[in-house]
C-alpha cells in the first residue's frame, strides 16, 4: 500500500500541492486524473522520490520514500517520468537493460537479461532490439521506456502519461498489458493519465485532482458520473454508458 500524509509543495512562493493525504491500496491499477496543473505529476514524482515535498511523508509498502536507502528502495519502486530524455545512442535492448540497474550495478547477469528479455517481449519490442532509440518513432520509444521501468521488476509501478505519443492501437494494448502486469504479476501501477475514458476502462480505482488537491476517488462508476467530471475539469462532460462501459463526452 501507498500512504501520504499531508503531502505539499511549493515553488517559491507558490503552493502547486496539497497537503493532501490519502492512500493508494495494493494491487491493481489506480489513475490519477484532473486538468493541467492539477498536481497529479508532482505527487506521483514525491511518490517516487524524484523529488522531496515541502512537508509530509509517503512510505510505500511500509517504506519510508524520505529515508529508505536509494538501491533499496529502487527495488521496491519504478517510475517512468513524463519526460525522458537521453543524449546517448543506445540501443532499445541497452535502455531497457538500465531497469536492471538497482540489482546488478551494471553488470547483468542472466537473470537480468531475462528479466529484460520478458519486459521487451511483454511490449512486443523484440523485432525492435537491436534499433537505436533515434531510428525510432515517439510511440516505440515511449513503449522502450515503458519496457524499462517494467525490467526493474518492482512490486510499485509508477508511469506519468505512458500512453504519450501511442496511437490508438498501441495504447489500448499498452492498456492490456499493463492490465495482466497487474493481474497476473501481482503489480500494484499507478498512472498519470489524461483520457478519462481508458482510465475507466482498465483502473481499478481513480483519484481526481484540481488545484494541487484531491477532489475524490473511488472506483469508475462512481467517478464517472457528469456531475463529478464536470467539476473535477472545470467544463461539461456527460457520461453515457456505451457497450456497458462509462463513456465520458465532453467535445461539444
Amino acid at each position: 500500500m501507498i500512504e501520504f500524509v499531508d503531502v505539499s509543495m511549493c515553488y517559491q512562493d507558490k503552493r502547486v500541492l496539497g497537503p493532501v493525504t490519502g492512500t493508494i491500496r495494493e494491487g491493481g491499477i489506480t489513475s490519477l486524473i484532473g486538468p493541467n496543473g492539477a498536481g497529479k505529476s508532482t505527487l506521483m514524482t514525491i511518490i517516487g522520490r524524484l523529488v522531496e515535498p515541502t512537508t509530509g511523508t509517503v512510505t510505500v509498502g511500509g517504506l519510508d520514500v524520505r529515508t529508505t536507502k536509494s538501491q533499496e528502495l529502487a527495488k521496491h519502486v519504478s517510475i517512468l517520468r513524463q519526460e525522458n530524455h537521453i543524449t546517448a545512442r543506445l540501443t532499445v535492448r541497452e535502455l531497457v537493460g538500465f531497469g536492471r540497474f538497482p540489482h546488478c550495478r551494471g553488470r547483468l547477469t542472466p537473470d537480468d537479461v531475462r528479466h529484460v528479455d520478458e519486459a521487451m517481449d511483454f511490449l512486443n519490442l523484440g523485432p525492435l532490439a537491436d534499433r537505436y532509440l533515434d531510428q525510432l518513432s515517439g510511440g516505440q520509444r515511449q513503449r522502450a521506456f515503458v519496457a524499462m521501468v517494467l525490467a526493474q521488476d518492482t512490486k510499485y509501478v509508477l508511469l506519468d502519461e505512458p500512453l504519450n505519443n501511442l496511437d490508438m492501437k498501441h495504447a489500448v494494448l499498452m492498456m492490456r498489458q499493463l492490465r495482466r502486469a497487474a493481474d497476473k504479476l501481482g503489480k500494484t501501477i499507478v498512472l498519470v493519465i489524461h483520457d478519462v475514458n481508458i482510465a475507466a476502462a482498465y483502473s481499478d480505482d481513480i483519484v481526481a485532482l484540481r488545484d494541487g488537491l484531491i477532489v475524490t476517488g473511488g472506483s469508475a462508476d462512481e467517478i464517472m458520473r457528469d456531475e463529478v467530471l464536470t467539476d473535477v475539469f472545470d467544463t461539461p462532460v456527460t457520461v453515457h454508458s456505451i457497450h456497458g462501459q462509462p463513456t465520458a463526452v465532453y467535445a461539444c
